[in-house]
């Protein structure tokens, strides 16, 4: 009886493992590997659903349908699964967590009825994705909140220091805030429009690698992610009344993650260029 029930145990904590992890394919043309529109749409709707995870790994694999040789399908398998982890990467996905990155090769055709032969190869021209989230989720950490008002309103502030807005976050892929970010720019707004002795540059990052490639804007997209966070700034700032004069803004791309959770790489922040007399030109 014992023995039974420690079997039962086994298949049971197997199923919950499997139903932690996340798969989908993506689907390409006969000997291409640039992902169709219509896959690129329904991957981008896959990355919406996972980017809130705390995610362990992402594996990508390649394959091919049973058609050319061998050294043929492995190439255009890796290269398959190399489109996908771009997209990844210009969507903000940190790159660290994608561990397998794998040109198969090609799948067999099945015994299968004739007339249903160019279906099963469409079916096998494919990448399959799949995530694994961490079980339970880790508990990360916030950076340590600091009253940016504060620290804009300080009578040293001076040329060279630069202040990070760690609440002012930004939705994955887009320039847009996230709703508890909304107060924090108020305010930001409210201090600059006061102390009209600072000039200021906004810089702009996006998540989460260390290489120099800039993220997509899923609304425009244009590869200009962090230039349009800064931008975003700037223009609500000079909508509340802060003088253009005073600003500038400029995309830092990934260059500078912080290495800690991916949603504090979405950030902006100040680096203040001068502080002196209102009427100093910038």
């Amino acid at each position: 009886m014992k023995k039974i029930f420690l079997i039962a145990l086994f298949f049971i904590c197997l199923g919950l493992n499997a139903q932690t992890k996340l798969t989908h394919e993506v689907y390409f043309e006969t000997d291409k590997f640039d992902v169709p529109p219509t896959e690129h749409n329904r991957l981008i709707m896959f990355l919406s659903e996972i980017e809130g995870l705390d995610i362990e790994k992402i594996s990508i694999y390649g394959f091919t349908d049973d058609r050319g040789s061998d050294s043929y399908n492995l190439a255009l398998s890796q290269e398959r699964a190399n489109a996908i982890k771009t997209i990844f990467s210009n969507n903000e996905f940190d790159e660290t967590n994608i561990t397998n990155v794998d040109g198969k090769g090609k799948i067999l055709v099945k015994l299968i009825k004739e007339e249903d032969l160019n279906k099963i190869r469409g079916l096998n021209r494919k990448v399959e994705i799949i995530v694994q989230p961490y079980n339970p989720p880790r508990k990360l950490e916030k950076p340590e909140n600091k009253d940016v008002t504060q620290s804009l309103m300080d009578e040293n502030l001076k040329a060279g220091d630069k202040i990070l807005l760690e609440n002012i976050l930004f939705k994955t892929g887009y320039s847009l805030l996230l709703p508890e970010s909304k107060k924090t720019l108020e305010d930001i707004a409210n201090v600059m429009v006061e102390r009209k002795d600072i000039y200021f540059t906004i810089q702009g990052h996006v998540c989460c690698t260390q290489n120099s490639r800039d993220a997509i804007d899923r609304k425009t997209k244009k590869r200009n992610l962090s230039v349009a966070r800064a931008k975003y700034i700037y223009d609500y700032l000079a909508k509340k009344g802060v003088n253009k004069r005073r600003m500038k803004y400029v995309g830092m791309r990934r260059k500078f993650p912080l290495g800690g959770e991916p949603k504090f790489d979405r950030r902006v922040e100040i680096l203040i260029t001068y502080v002196g007399e209102t009427s100093q030109k910038y």
